[in-house]
C-alpha cells in the first residue's frame, strides 16, 4: 500500500511540465516554418556573416598563438 501512495504525483507540476512540452513543440514547428518560408533570406544572412566569422576565427587564433 505504501508504494501505491508514492506513485501519486503533483497535478500542478505535471500540468506545468505538459505546458512546457507543448510550448516547446510549438516553438519547434514555428521555427521550422520560418526557416522554410524565409530560406533565401536566411542564406543571404549566413553568406553575409561568413566574413565576420572568419575575422573572429583569425582573432581567436592569434590570441591563442600569442600565449
Amino acid at each position: 500500500m505504501a508504494a501505491e501512495e508514492k506513485k501519486c504525483c503533483d497535478v500542478k507540476k505535471t500540468l506545468s511540465t505538459l505546458f512546457k512540452v507543448v510550448l516547446g513543440l510549438a516553438f519547434l514547428v514555428l521555427g521550422g516554418l520560418a526557416i522554410l518560408r524565409w530560406w533565401k533570406v536566411l542564406l543571404l544572412i549566413v553568406k553575409g556573416c561568413i566574413g565576420l566569422f572568419l575575422i573572429l576565427a583569425g582573432v581567436i587564433t592569434l590570441a591563442i598563438a600569442k600565449e
